[in-house]
């Protein structure tokens, strides 16, 4: 064998090696792909997804079906090269920057807990936006979410704390807390009338200047007081773009007949008490994931149709929805064949 063939056989087994190692290493990027879906109507390990006590309920059918996105990667568990040029070969993956998911000023852990909490916000705002749909009185509370460390509020006032009373005047709005404690100059006690695990109390906490007059130094947030039990169980699920499906979920349970008249319906969208419907990311992947499901009806969040309609699966119907009450009244039109649907345009 010649020298100059042997010198390019080991050039190009060299090239390979690697060709082949730099495939596997680690990139900072994360491939977003469809997950799996959960049926708010039905079970998950054996337990009702929502289960209401205290008020009545009815049977149904159907589905009804909140959306997910499974990841790889991350800080903690890299994809290689070669999982990234795959994802960005495949219609149904996303390879986004790392940072989009796990911003660098944040830890992992931080990402997960903020996922949690997002979650049972969206559980409490769907199933206050399903009473106020069905015109059911719920009790609105301003209770304490957090103390600022080193502040007067720090260990006097505690986490869900509802405040019922500054200085004796009855409160119902965090506004109102604030323009109480405002009233007082920096050094001045307030005089909280608090509700704490049940119980009434009266506590004296004293006040800082803050950057608009005096504060305690406390994070206040509205709760509420619904006059039922509603337990929502999804697993590991988190952050708050199923709560449109929730909201659904206990109204149909909560209200005679099936919704859906037994389709098979998704859909995605953050909700407000007040029944306002929000964008969320991840759409395309969550598309594929209802009609690999079953799916032949998705509710779309207005604002994500530009992006639904350029990316929708073939046999999903997407059904355009800017409030609770609109997808109420297109699953009605769907069910009945009465009426018009809001679809979102075709680009």
């Amino acid at each position: 064998m010649s020298r100059r063939r042997l010198t390019l056989m080991v050039a190009g087994v060299l090239t390979l090696v690697l060709g082949g190692a730099g495939a596997l290493l680690p990139v900072p990027y994360v491939a977003l792909s469809p997950g799996p879906t959960e049926n708010t109507l039905g079970d998950v390990k054996g337990k009702p997804v929502i289960s209401i006590s205290g008020h009545q309920t009815y049977p149904t059918s159907g589905k009804l079906s909140l959306v997910t996105v499974a990841y790889q990667g991350g800080p903690e568990a890299h994809i290689d090269l070669l999982t990234a040029l795959r994802g960005w070969m495949d219609p149904t993956v996303a390879v986004v920057p790392e940072e989009t998911i796990f911003p660098k000023t944040v830890s992992v852990k931080e990402v997960e807990e903020q996922n949690t909490q997002e979650m049972s916000s969206s559980q409490q705002d769907a199933t206050a936006a399903a009473l106020n749909e069905l015109k059911i009185p719920i009790k609105v509370i301003v209770a304490v979410a957090s103390t600022q460390k080193g502040k007067p509020a720090d260990g006097k006032l505690l986490r869900n704390d509802e405040i019922t009373a500054v200085d004796g005047a009855p409160v119902r709005t965090v506004d109102e807390v604030a323009a109480g404690v405002r009233k007082h100059k920096p050094g001045e006690p307030v005089e909280f009338s608090v509700v704490r695990d049940g119980k009434p109390m009266t506590l004296q906490v004293g006040t800082v200047a803050g950057a608009n007059g005096s504060i305690v130094g406390m994070i206040m947030g509205t709760q509420f007081k619904f006059p039922f039990t509603v337990n929502v169980n999804v697993g590991d699920v988190g952050g708050p773009s199923a709560g449109l499906m929730f909201s659904l979920g206990i109204y149909d349970k909560l209200t005679p007949g099936a919704l859906t008249g037994g389709k098979s319906i998704a859909g995605t969208g953050t909700i407000t008490p007040d029944g306002k419907v929000g964008p969320i990311g991840g759409i395309q992947q969550k598309m594929v994931g209802a009609r690999d499901a079953g799916a032949t009806v998705f509710l779309t969040p207005a604002d994500n149709c530009d992006d639904a309609v350029q990316a929708v699966p073939k046999g999903l119907r997407l059904v355009k929805v800017s409030t609770m009450h609109e997808a109420v009244q297109a699953i009605d039109s769907l069910r009945t064949g009465s009426g018009q649907v809001a679809s979102c345009p075709a680009r």
